[in-house]
């Protein structure tokens, strides 16, 4: 086999790069999807529970902020330790691979043939190609092959918690504002009409992004938002006219 032959089986496979790099985009975008979903339900039903138990703008107002706030943090913090968790077994995983390599550089050959012959090559070509991404960079071909990781793409955890928190405090904005500003007599609908359109809108955009059906998806969302919303409001009324 010519040499352009294997750098041709050698690039089939890593012609799946842009195809992984899509992948990690559309997890991102459907992560902020999901970070703005869950700030426009967790303040609407901080507000509409308040707005049960009192028609004052200021307690409303308060309540949504300090709800914005301890959720943003809560995300932030949260995809901060799980990404930072992930990271650190990436680096343990790129640490073994580079032992492996320095004290088995035979039986990892061995390996990222085995590799090659699984994804459909002859044992010849499997071979020619492991040899040749070998010379080449032994690392960097054994972490494509065996761990499907970029060492120079690893996770970022402070990136992933911003992310995390901005796409929250955005979903959030919306219940909020949708409270304060109509009169009183009008709050109420005015939110529930508003969350209930930007939570469809969120469910079409992530079944888009997942590829699954837009009409279930918007479906779930808004019946289970719906229910939610009005628990809490009645629950808030409840209360706060037993208290009051």
């Amino acid at each position: 086999m010519s040499k352009a032959d294997t750098d041709g089986a050698a690039g089939a496979f890593h012609g799946e790069e842009p195809h992984e790099a899509s992948a990690g985009r559309l997890n991102k975008l459907r992560a902020g999807v999901l970070g703005a979903n869950d700030g426009i339900v967790s303040v609407a039903g901080i507000v509409l529970g308040v707005a049960g138990a009192s028609t004052g703008r200021a307690p409303i107002f308060t309540a949504g902020l300090a709800g914005l706030v301890a959720g943003g943090v809560s995300m932030a913090l949260g995809e901060y330790v799980s990404v930072s968790s992930q990271r650190d077994s990436e680096r343990a995983e790129l640490a073994q691979e580079k032992l492996e390599l320095a004290e088995f550089p035979d039986e990892e050959l061995e390996e990222l043939i085995a590799i090659y012959e699984g994804k459909g090559l002859s044992r010849k070509t499997a071979t020619l190609v492991a040899a040749e991404l070998t010379a080449n960079d032994p690392l960097a071909a054994h972490i494509d092959a065996e761990l499907n990781l970029d060492p120079n793409d690893l996770a970022n955890p402070v990136s992933a918690a911003v992310a995390s928190a901005v796409s929250f405090v955005l979903g959030a904005m919306l219940p909020l504002l949708a409270i304060l500003l109509p009169p009183a007599s009008a709050r109420v609908p005015v939110t529930f009409a508003a969350v209930l359109i930007a939570l469809g809108l969120a469910g079409a955009a992530g079944a888009k992004i997942g590829g699954g059906s837009v009409r279930r998806a918007v479906l779930r969302v808004v019946i289970g938002g719906g229910v939610g919303l009005a628990l809490t409001y009645g629950i808030g009324h409840l209360f706060g006219t037993a208290i009051g």
